[in-house]
């Protein structure tokens, strides 16, 4: 049950004097008990050090007897993001514009994976939409200059580079000696 100060509490704490306001001290060692609970806690976080170093808990770290890295280079505020993304690595945290222009550089490398046309234009269609919703949305990063692809054009240049593909295919097949028939090993019972 929390207590609710009544009028005469309330008007005490504010007639108080700032020096009715200093932090209780200890009568025995006259200084405050919050800078006390503090020297107790810092000497008890000093003892388990000294347990662990004991026992040898910290002898095998990782690191050990190594430089720290990046520690003489200049301050960076964001070092600890920058260290996330490298070491998770994390990506897709890219502007919109800046996505959109990443996914139509690869775009034509991903389309070539597929093997049927109407995946090919449902994937069009997707980042067409994808384009055009960006550009009625507030632009956040750079302006976007990544424009929809012609569906019908990006077709016609899969169905090309799908041709020369096959094409390319069948000429390193046919420039490939046939391996040698393998000759019919005897077994050793029947001979």
């Amino acid at each position: 049950m929390r207590h609710v100060p009544d009028e005469d509490e309330k008007q005490s704490r504010e007639d108080r004097t700032p020096e009715d306001r200093a932090p209780e001290l200890d009568e025995r060692t006259g200084r405050s008990a919050a800078a006390a609970r503090m020297q107790h806690q810092a000497a008890w976080v000093d003892q388990q050090i000294r347990v662990a170093m004991a026992k040898g808990e910290f002898d095998d770290l990782p690191g050990a007897g190594k430089p720290i890295k990046d520690l003489g280079s200049q301050h960076d505020p964001d070092w600890w993001l920058k260290k996330l993304v490298e070491r998770e690595q994390i990506t897709g945290v890219l502007p919109p514009s800046l996505a959109l222009r990443k996914e139509d550089a690869e775009l034509d490398d991903r389309l070539d994976t597929l093997n049927v046309e109407a995946e090919v234009r449902r994937e069009l269609e997707d980042f067409n939409s994808r384009v055009i919703a960006a550009r009625y949305q507030l632009p956040e990063g750079p302006p976007l200059i990544t424009m929809p692809r012609d569906v019908e054009e990006a077709v016609a240049q899969w169905r090309e580079r799908r041709t020369a593909l096959r094409a390319r295919r069948a000429d390193a097949a046919r420039a490939t000696p046939a391996p040698e028939q393998r000759r019919r090993r005897r077994r050793w019972w029947r001979r």
